[in-house]
């Protein structure tokens, strides 16, 4: 009774607006969709959509189908590509969702190794999924999620592939620079430099400041690391990043990492997969070199 074409028509038409850019994009006349719908209701016993003035609202029947169809339609288009990619002889593409900034430069040392051993697999890196890669996993928009805070549900299935220590970074010349570990209340006058992220989401936060009931002086987002590191290497801030990533860059900047507090914070990446998908070989590949590299 519900038919594909239902669900992308409904699905269009809250995305675009109104009936005549949803037919567009579809390339159907209004008359056929809107046709198509009214005969859907009729088969239904409800209506999808009411009438106010001009536009249209979704009743609770069309907000339910519209969630069905925001979850059916990616599974269905990634099922024919899939199909197709065999048809053709090819694996397909490996889509990799990053819910962390620097996991990416960690990402590339494992990339081209994997892409030299599996030439007619793909890899597709989607970092629009940042800090919302778990219902990108469940929609089937990505096929693996890289991130530092996995979050277990059922169907999802995560593994640990690098240990990393998150430091505190100050320039050289800072009075913290030569300490063997930074406290807490240290951090209270200084400028806090850290990616455009939830509050909540930031280790230092989370596992280092608020425990201790301490906010910095001042919070300054910053999107890309090399900008960051600009920053405290120009005495104008202090950053939290990852020991290894810190030590790659220390020879293009003056900054040295800290110990935060006694007894560090240890953190893990992991690569979260639907369960699903955890056998297909080219997946499991990936997670092994991924181990191995660590």
């Amino acid at each position: 009774m519900i038919e594909r074409i239902h669900l992308a028509i409904i699905r269009e038409v809250e995305q675009q607006g109104s009936l005549t850019a949803a037919a567009e994009k579809l390339f159907l006349t209004q008359s056929a969709l809107s046709h198509s719908i009214k005969k859907l209701e009729q088969q239904l016993g409800t209506d999808i959509w009411l009438r106010e003035g001009r536009s249209l609202r979704l009743t609770q029947a069309g907000q339910y189908l519209l969630a069905v169809a925001n979850r059916l339609l990616p599974q269905l288009s990634l099922a024919e590509e899939r199909l197709r990619q065999f048809a053709q002889g090819e694996r397909g593409t490996l889509r990799i969702g990053m819910e962390c900034h620097p996991c990416y430069q960690w990402l590339l040392k494992v990339v081209s190794p994997y892409l030299a051993a599996w030439p007619d697999v793909d890899v597709d890196v989607k970092q629009k999924f940042q800090f919302g890669g778990i219902g990108a996993l469940f929609s089937y928009e990505i096929d693996m999620l890289v991130t530092p805070d996995p979050l277990y549900k059922p169907g999802l299935k995560f593994v640990p592939v690098f240990d990393y220590e998150q430091v505190l970074v100050v320039s050289r010349q800072h009075a913290l620079a030569q300490a063997e570990y930074a406290r807490p209340d240290q951090l209270s006058s200084e400028t806090l430099i850290t990616y455009p992220v939830d509050v909540d989401r930031l280790d230092i936060y989370n596992q280092f400041l608020q425990p201790a009931g301490i906010s910095p002086q001042v919070h300054k987002p910053i999107e890309t690391t090399d900008i960051m590191l600009q920053m405290v290497a120009s005495g104008r801030g202090v950053a939290a990043l990852p020991r290894w990533l810190v030590e790659e860059y220390q020879s293009r900047f003056d900054v040295v990492p800290v110990k935060l507090g006694k007894q560090g914070i240890a953190k893990q990446i992991y690569l979260g997969t639907r369960e699903t998908d955890r056998e297909a070989d080219y997946v499991h590949a990936f997670i092994a070199l991924s181990q191995s590299i660590g």
